[in-house]
């Protein structure tokens, strides 16, 4: 389907400032927090690949129909051919078929929708999975993919498929890792737990794990153009608000329950604009003033995005710019609001359809 693109080269950018008291929202691989060196100091780190699987389980929270990430496509597609009414052994031969001309021992990103096609096609070549080809395979993947009913994490997040490039999806939505404004280090927690029916004095086990505390700034960034392209025009509105609540909700779930990271976002600044991508590096470390990070992150924050801005002149590309935390009259609904009302005004249709759109959506014309 082709479509002239309305929001080629047009991204939301999310420049976030979030605090977090004592926690390890992020580990290594010695169970300690991530960490990385930023303008010759060490700061407290979490992946984006963190952020951005919790951001992808809020999603399904918010009513999104995801798609399945699994090595274990073949069981998948197995048990989709039993429910379709093949035998166990047709059923495992065709998912192996299936499965073997997709990945090779990978993951792979998959929908409800292309795993029934699948089925379907395996029941009319009989189960026979030597009828089963791959370039089949391929040509029905990309026939019924239709990320909107049941894929929206593939728009956002992408797919690479190694063996069939024409079944990619790139990504609209990019993460830098998270990374905290100042210097920080990690601390050690020493621990005991008592036996309840211990006859000894003494603790029945010991153990020390790391944590930090900080104020991390995230960035992150919406490629409206590449959302529509893959999204094929539909669901646009529908897809950036449930991306939005999903990632002002989400937080990494690394010992919650010992080290409970439940802090919000304190502050962002949010940009509707053309052009290069902006990501604050925040170089030299914040110091401390006014009795923590917060406050003079946002300053800092502040002044690089308005300096950039000046100096790029034309080419900054804004359509719109939102603040979030400062007036406690504009929350994350009425942000959402402001983007669906951005959205709609650039969707090409008769005037009498717009207005129509912007009632559904509780937007003024």
């Amino acid at each position: 389907m082709n479509l002239d693109n309305p929001f080629k080269n047009t991204r939301i950018e999310f420049h976030i400032l979030q605090s977090f008291p004592v926690t390890c929202l992020n580990r290594d691989d010695v169970g300690a927090p991530k960490t990385a060196v930023v303008g010759g100091t060490t700061r407290a780190r979490v992946s984006s690949q963190c952020w951005k699987r919790q951001v992808r389980l809020e999603m399904h929270n918010f009513g999104a129909r995801l798609g399945i990430r699994t090595k274990k496509i073949s069981q998948y597609i197995a048990n989709a051919c039993l429910n379709v009414g093949a035998t166990e052994e047709q059923a495992n031969a065709c998912g192996d078929a299936i499965a073997l001309a997709l990945a090779k021992d990978t993951l792979h990103f998959l929908t409800l929708t292309e795993v029934q096609a699948f089925a379907d096609f395996a029941k009319e070549q009989n189960f026979d999975n030597k009828k089963i080809k791959d370039k089949d395979i391929y040509k029905l993947a990309k026939k019924v993919f239709n990320p909107f009913i049941d894929g929206l994490d593939i728009a956002l997040f992408g797919r690479m498929v190694a063996q069939a490039a024409e079944l990619n999806v790139e990504a609209a939505a990019s993460f830098a890792h998270a990374i905290s404004t100042h210097k920080v280090n990690n601390e050690v927690e020493f621990f005991t737990a008592l036996d309840d029916l211990q006859d000894e004095p003494g603790s029945a086990h010991m153990g020390s794990l790391e944590f930090n505390s900080a104020t991390y700034y995230r960035y992150v960034s919406l490629d409206l153009g590449q959302l529509w392209q893959t999204l094929m025009g539909e669901g646009m509105v529908e897809a950036i608000e449930t991306f939005t609540k999903a990632l002002f909700v989400a937080v990494p779930n690394a010992r919650q329950t010992t080290q409970s990271g439940a802090s919000p976002w304190e502050f962002a600044k949010i940009f509707v604009r053309k052009g290069q991508r902006l990501q604050v590096p925040f170089e030299t470390a914040i110091k401390s003033t006014a009795g923590g990070f917060l406050q003079p992150s946002i300053s800092a924050l502040k002044d690089y995005l308005l300096k950039k801005e000046k100096l790029a002149g034309s080419l900054f590309g804004k359509k719109d710019e939102y603040t979030f935390g400062e007036d406690e009259n504009f929350s994350i609904d009425d942000l959402i609001m402001a983007f669906k009302n951005n959205v709609i005004n650039l969707i090409p249709n008769s005037t009498d359809s717009k207005i129509e759109g912007l009632a559904k959506y509780g937007v003024e014309a």
